[in-house]
């Protein structure tokens, strides 16, 4: 039998955070004492108060279909944290919730690419948009950024980037691998260039809890009416309450997309899982005291792996004001990415993620999303290989 296999699948590279993570885990059940750098993910668990309204539903027999973007209890949550804490005001059928962040980013390429239409994406990049553009027969278009400028795109920039094809551009902040936070000033100027060319932004801000140092998160969709006309706002449970494998996102549009992303989704997964989104719900209205403490948390691991990272040779980094990754330039050690992690993992039993897999090949990826006593560890191990180097 000749299994063909379509050319948008066949054109895909699989999750490079994934599988570094999932191999890691393997050699550690093999009874290796490996340090993973590589997860995405919070270390703590979810806050009881939500495991305990999703015991409860299960328990009520709360386990069938619900409408395919979500109950309208959670949308109204949603659309009552978007006033809130953003100042925006969405209807509930602005709102659709879906099976992930990553979900809600599909969700919407698909909705507003197609074939011919470009999509700006700044690099370093979260590894799964360039896949996602494709899969909806775009083209991804990469904006180049270094740790010199923090890892961000100016507006000139931006605006050079813009064809007559550019549909979407892609804003993360706070960013995943990078850790960078857009000033509100930055953002709101990123925003004036896609409504002056008329250009709709993916703002994917699902760190928007995680900011250290003072740093502000502010949409781009509260800046004014037209802001928010352009902008599709992409967020997700995962981070700031430890929900990763819930597998629940949401999003906000302007109402035609919204309707869009709902016909799409009716036909693709249904809705997302029922007992889930009242976990969702006590997520969203409970109490939040669990957040101050992860942030403390983060923040004296974040330092603490900033000065190490800084302190070897060959190897310098610009500290995260968000998310819970550090961005490394490893390029003072005379090895790409994929090489130095493979040699890392196989000679100290450290993983991290290559840059390669976000698009800048002179960086690794390291997640400070475990146990202080990992981070001194994994570090000391990654001392000790980068000095063997010499």
């Amino acid at each position: 039998m000749n299994y063909r296999i379509s050319q948008r699948a066949a054109s895909l590279s699989p999750s490079l955070t994934l599988a570094i993570d999932s191999k890691a885990k393997q050699m550690k059940a093999d009874g290796l004492d490996v340090v993973g750098f590589g997860a995405g993910e919070p270390d703590f668990d979810t806050p009881q108060h939500i495991k305990d309204a999703c015991a409860k539903a299960l328990a009520e027999g709360f386990t069938k279909y619900t409408p395919a973007s979500g109950i309208p209890e959670l949308r109204k949550a949603i659309a009552d944290k978007f006033q809130r804490e953003n100042g925006l005001t969405y209807k509930p059928s602005q709102i659709i919730v879906s099976c992930g962040g990553k979900h809600s980013c599909y969700n919407t390429i698909l909705a507003t690419c197609q074939e011919g239409d470009e999509v700006i994406i700044p690099a370093p990049y979260w590894l799964s948009y360039p896949e996602m553009v494709k899969l909806a027969g775009a083209k991804p278009v990469i904006l180049e950024t270094t740790d010199k400028t923090e890892f961000k795109v100016t507006p000139d920039q931006l605006r050079a980037a813009i064809t007559p094809r550019t549909r979407l551009f892609i804003l993360n902040s706070p960013s995943n691998p990078t850790g960078t936070v857009y000033t509100p000033e930055e953002v709101k100027a990123i925003g004036d260039v896609c409504i002056e060319k008329g250009v709709l932004i993916l703002s994917d801000e699902i760190y928007e809890h995680l900011l250290y140092d003072g740093a502000q998160h502010k949409s781009v969709a509260s800046f004014s009416p037209k802001h928010q006309e352009h902008t599709i706002v992409v967020h997700g449970f995962a981070k700031a309450w430890s929900m990763t494998g819930w597998r629940l996102g949401f999003l906000a549009a302007p109402e035609p997309v919204a309707k869009a992303i709902d016909a799409i989704q009716s036909h693709s997964t249904s809705n997302p899982t029922s007992f889930a989104q009242k976990g969702a719900v006590a997520a969203l209205t409970g109490p939040q005291d669990h957040l101050k403490q992860w942030l403390t948390e983060f923040s004296k691991r974040r330092q603490y792996a900033f000065q190490k990272l800084n302190s070897i040779p060959g190897i310098s980094c610009v500290n995260a004001k968000g998310a819970f990754y550090l961005f490394p330039n490893i390029s003072g050690t005379g090895l790409k990415s994929t090489e130095f992690c493979a040699r890392l993992l196989e000679a100290e039993k450290v993983a991290a993620v290559p840059g390669i897999a976000f698009g800048a090949d002179d960086y690794i990826r390291i997640s400070y999303a475990t146990s202080m006593a990992n981070i001194e560890k994994g570090l000391e191990r990654l001392e000790r290989f980068v000095r063997s180097l010499k």
